[in-house]
């Protein structure tokens, strides 16, 4: 089952402002809109029919009748047990207060995640990473962070790997990756312009791209093959990647998993081989 709810909040952040109307009022009025037909629907947010169809396709639906069956589903679910409201970080809090925020804000974001998941989406994205010869990870700022973590995880199965803390280096690994490799790269934004030119250049090599990224439209997500949407409970122009962050390490861990089971025996042995002891 798609989750309406999720799809129209992560698509708002870039809707026009007609589609915007319609988003406003199907997360205000959840049961009064749910019961609403198209014509209905668009009459009350002062839009149009096409405008409403539109919007129902681009957040992943075949048209609203499609739509209006999984938000009839979960307006359902929302009248039955509730939606508790996640509140912000205010100076006053108390140390607990914060550590119940933080806590609550990255598991909605988990949560919420599962929520987006399209399986074929990611059964092809495990697909490239199997057939792949060689792996490129791109990122910057927190997202490179994530690279990193997944970089590490894929040499404990001797996957060939490359990654660069320097953006200029990104560039050239992406002018010089080969047709027989794959790349992932990581931007919550799917905006960040570093990002784009290295998409740009391996579409110009022939190199298939996972994107980790938020839901929605964005200059990554057209040039991506996989796009791997991830949630967070936070906004775009915020103090520091958080919730983001715990997406999209969650996304790699899952992705890393699905590949260690694709040849799960093999990947096992590397896993025991590659293991470094500790001194005691």
């Amino acid at each position: 089952m798609k989750h309406v709810l999720m799809r129209l909040q992560e698509y708002q952040k870039q809707a026009s402002a007609s589609e915007n109307n319609v988003i406003c009022f199907l997360l205000n009025e959840v049961e009064t809109a749910s019961e609403l037909s198209v014509h209905e629907l668009a009459r009350r947010t002062f839009s149009s029919p096409s405008t409403v169809i539109r919007l129902c396709k681009k957040i992943g639906f075949r048209g609203y009748k499609d739509f209006r069956k999984a938000f009839l589903y979960e307006a359902a679910i929302r009248k039955e047990s509730g939606m508790k409201q996640m509140e912000e970080i205010r100076r006053e809090d108390s140390l607990e207060e914060i550590v119940n925020k933080v806590t609550v804000k990255n598991i909605l974001s988990l949560e919420n995640t599962v929520k987006l998941a399209d399986m074929e989406i990611l059964k092809r994205s495990v697909d490239l990473l199997e057939k792949a010869d060689a792996l490129y990870l791109f990122g910057m700022g927190a997202s490179l962070m994530v690279a990193q973590d997944a970089y590490l995880k894929f040499l404990r199965v001797h996957k060939p790997c490359f990654i660069s803390a320097d953006v200029h280096s990104q560039y050239l690994q992406a002018m010089n990756a080969g047709k027989g490799s794959a790349a992932v790269i990581l931007s919550y934004s799917g905006r960040t312009q570093e990002m784009i030119r290295c998409a740009e250049e391996l579409k110009k090599n022939g190199v298939p791209i996972i994107l980790i990224s938020r839901f929605g439209d964005s200059p990554l997500a057209r040039l991506a093959d996989c796009n791997l949407s991830v949630a967070a409970t936070e906004y775009i122009v915020r103090s520091g990647a958080m919730s983001s962050r715990i997406s999209q390490l969650n996304m790699i861990d899952i992705l890393y998993t699905a590949y260690i089971n694709r040849d799960f025996e093999a990947n096992m042995k590397r896993l025991q081989r590659t293991h470094i002891k500790k001194q005691e």
